[in-house]
């Protein structure tokens, strides 16, 4: 059965960043995501990760501009020479931290010119980093407008015409459904290629239960079985924004179904 790992950045966010891998364990998470990682020193993330027992299992790249600037682009025309260089940051910060997946933000982009750039810039990292895991990983256009990676065909066409053994696909539960309507069908068209799952309650993106707005769209307890019937041995990522504190949140977590090594 699944693995949870608890997303540092939107979760136990009422507690500074190096206490959050030990809440996360106390409270049952096996180990973290950290979208950007890039504020605080590696070496203390290492010693509060080492400390609570928690594998950091991805990050983003690259490193976010703050002051209103692009989150990603490694779609966007005219930024090859930004992305290569962020990457490398976040190559580096990866290898410190001993992360699992490194996920490559495209950005808001649109048409064939974004395409080709994405591809060359994917070629280019997964020729850079052959022992590194990258992902990429559709959004929807209604929670993230402009974005140019938005469905799982083109996501599918561009992991095939990349060809490589380290570039894999993010499946995020909640924008499979945003996206296609039926995250489970999705699920069994793409799960071959999938290296990452992550997980929020639709529409909302809170806890991943019944308990608010969308009334179980998303039936949580099947897709981990359907997980557990595919053999899937990734993490899954608990990536959404709580109601209140993290701990009052945490049901589906204590109901969920856990590996047993």
């Amino acid at each position: 059965m699944p693995r949870f790992a608890a997303n540092l950045s939107v979760l136990f966010t009422e507690l500074p960043m190096l206490e959050r891998f030990s809440a996360a364990a106390e409270a049952g998470f096996e180990g973290v995501e950290i979208l950007f990682p890039y504020d605080l020193a590696t070496r203390d993330l290492s010693r509060a990760a080492i400390a609570a027992g928690m594998e950091i299992v991805l990050i983003n790249a690259p490193p976010p501009n703050w002051t209103g600037g692009p989150r990603g682009f490694a779609a966007v025309p005219g930024l090859e020479e930004r992305f290569r260089r962020d990457f490398e940051r976040s190559l580096r910060v990866a290898e410190a931290l001993r992360v699992r997946h490194i996920h490559l933000m495209a950005g808001r982009a649109e048409g064939p010119e974004a395409h080709r750039v994405l591809i060359e810039n994917l070629k280019w990292a997964v020729e850079r980093a052959p022992h590194a895991s990258l992902t990429i990983e559709p959004n929807n256009t209604d929670d993230m407008p402009g974005s140019f990676l938005s469905n799982y065909d083109q996501a599918l066409e561009i992991i095939d015409i990349v060809a490589a053994h380290n570039l894999g696909l993010q499946f995020d539960a909640y924008h499979a459904q945003a996206i296609t309507g039926d995250m489970m069908a999705c699920w069994h068209r793409v799960a071959p290629l999938v290296r990452h799952v992550q997980i929020a309650g639709h529409p909302g993106r809170q806890e991943p239960d019944d308990k608010g707005p969308d009334q179980g769209a998303i039936d949580y307890p099947a897709f981990f079985q359907l997980l557990d019937e595919w053999v899937y041995h990734g993490w899954v990522g608990a990536e959404y924004t709580p109601r209140a504190l993290t701990t009052q949140g945490l049901d589906w977590l204590r109901a969920a179904p856990r590996r047993i090594d």
